[in-house]
């Protein structure tokens, strides 16, 4: 009988999105149109990498980056990929704050990224990097403020020259959501309707991961995730993520340690050098979601 060779092993396919937004719609930011300067360069930073290492990039810029247009994205990422494959999201952009009605955030507020048209509610974006499969690698970068704490603690200082801060205002924010609490509680209770399991909230879930070394252990505190995720995040939830005129401060320090390729070491270190590169004032978070213990010990974006 002829010999049957064994089938040659396919390589894992890799998918990325990236989001960067330098002004949102002022019709549905009660007015505010948020502008910032380097959220777009950071985008096509991140596809860059991306290409590099074999990934095929999407890249929302502004007007492009609407909910559906990005919902749309990663639904068809998280139907194309199978275990063994990789999905990479940046995103580059204010980050905000609605009031949380399902109770699942210590402060009573859900953090936001604010895209063009509506902000993407953090209960939303998890329930969604859930719907991976099995086996998917997901790495998550969000240069933006995610942060409860900061916008109770009085005015901010003047950022420095020529940065601005990626946090919309609680001004705003609070007319934003009563101009359009009707969907932003809605999209809540879809949320906790669609969700067979429970999500805790990974801003709670990290609290209870006493150093970045241990950020592995988070997936134990969260609960059922099928795919593994990674998240770093631009600074800690009581700290600002600066803007600037080339790059976010948080992407140019991540470009500066990655050294177009030449960084040698996994995700945790890579994490480390970025947070010591930066000023006390913005510490980059990371945490893990889902079966992640050896996704975090690979070298940074490898397919």
């Amino acid at each position: 009988m002829p010999t049957v060779k064994p089938a040659k092993p396919t390589a894992p396919k890799a998918l990325s999105l990236h989001l960067g937004l330098n002004t949102v719609s002022a019709a549905a930011y009660a007015g505010w149109e948020g502008p910032l300067a380097a959220c777009e360069f950071d985008a096509r930073d991140m596809a860059d990498i991306a290409r590099s290492r074999g990934m095929k990039p999407t890249v929302l810029l502004t007007k492009q980056a609407t909910r559906k247009a990005v919902l749309g994205a990663m639904r068809g990422a998280a139907k194309a990929l199978k275990a063994g494959d990789f999905f990479f999201l940046s995103f580059s952009g204010h980050g905000g704050q609605v009031p949380d009605t399902n109770r699942d955030e210590p402060d009573r507020k859900d953090e936001t990224w604010c895209l063009y048209d509506g902000q993407l509610i953090d209960d939303e974006l998890y329930l969604e990097l859930s719907r991976f499969a099995s086996g998917v690698r997901v790495l998550v970068l969000s240069d933006s403020c995610h942060s409860g704490s900061v916008t109770r603690d009085g005015p901010l200082p003047p950022p420095p020259p020529g940065q601005r801060y990626k946090l919309m205002p609680e001004a705003v924010g609070r007319r934003v959501y009563s101009a359009h609490q009707a969907f932003y509680d809605g999209l809540q209770a879809e949320v906790a309707k669609a969700s067979k399991n429970t999500i805790v909230d990974p801003d709670a879930a990290l609290a209870q991961v006493a150093h970045t070394v241990a950020a592995a252990q988070a997936t134990s505190v969260v609960g059922s995730f099928k795919p593994a995720v990674l998240l770093i995040s631009g600074c800690q939830d009581n700290q600002t993520s600066m803007d600037g005129e080339h790059n976010g401060a948080f992407t140019e320090k991540l470009l500066r340690v990655w050294g177009s390729g030449s960084f040698k070491g996994n995700y945790l270190s890579f994490h480390q050098r970025i947070r010591a590169a930066l000023p006390p004032s913005q510490s980059p978070n990371l945490f893990t979601l889902g079966p992640a213990a050896e996704f975090v010990k690979q070298a940074p974006f490898s397919v």
